[in-house]
């Protein structure tokens, strides 16, 4: 991967983890999100609730839906780094 991919990809993570900390008013930094790190149990320790405000405010930001009936999701939400790839892949702006 050339530097400035890494760089987009690392300046989307970073943009994707301060929608999820202010979808969810979380009480930590978004910089504090490990990319790799799962987003839910023994990660973030999110749930299906977080899952759906995510989605949503990520349908408002990138202007495409995720699906709670696609099968990816377990894929798709694995981890920021996971989110972000699928965002960068589907976002209309």
């Amino acid at each position: 991967m050339s530097s400035a991919v890494e760089g987009s990809a690392a300046g989307l993570e970073a943009e994707v983890a301060q929608l999820i900390v202010s979808a969810l008013q979380l009480e930590v930094a978004p910089e504090e999100i490990d990319p790799e790190a799962p987003l839910f149990n023994e990660g973030l320790g999110l749930d299906s609730i977080d899952a759906l405000e995510i989605a949503l405010a990520i349908s408002r930001r990138y202007g495409f839906q995720l699906r709670s009936d696609d099968e990816r999701n377990g894929r798709i939400f694995a981890s920021l780094r996971s989110l972000s790839a699928h965002i960068e892949k589907n976002r209309a702006n």
